[in-house]
């Protein structure tokens, strides 16, 4: 990832984790990575975990996030979310989820368009 696209990601890893905190969302970790991968944001909620793939983009609609998401991805995500549970020595049955949080920003800074998707990902 070019610096430009870096800066603009943790940007929007950060306003997501912001906007599911102001929603009753613990953030337990971001950026947890093992072998596998990474996963943008690890929070609790609800009883649940749930595992968050952000999406940031420029000047596109948020709405098409979720369909971003290609079947190899969607499949990386899942294998994450068992490695965190593994990890962490959770039983599991851990109950668990993966959202998505969109992030849509326009040519100026203060449009700003962020969308959650619970239960974006699910196994096929």
């Amino acid at each position: 990832m070019t610096g430009r696209r870096t800066r603009l990601g943790d940007w929007g890893e950060t306003m997501a984790a912001r906007f599911l905190a102001r929603r009753g969302y613990e953030v337990l970790a971001r950026k947890w990575r093992c072998a596998a991968g990474e996963i943008d944001i690890v929070a609790r909620h609800d009883g649940d975990l749930v595992f968050v793939e952000v999406r940031t983009r420029r000047g596109r609609d948020p709405g098409m996030a979720a369909e971003s998401i290609t079947n190899a991805k969607r499949a990386r995500l899942m294998a994450l979310a068992d490695a965190f549970l593994a990890a962490h020595d959770l039983p599991s049955n851990t109950p668990w989820r993966i959202d998505v949080v969109a992030i849509s920003v326009g040519l100026r800074a203060q449009e700003v368009s962020i969308e959650h998707i619970p239960y974006a990902v699910e196994e096929a």
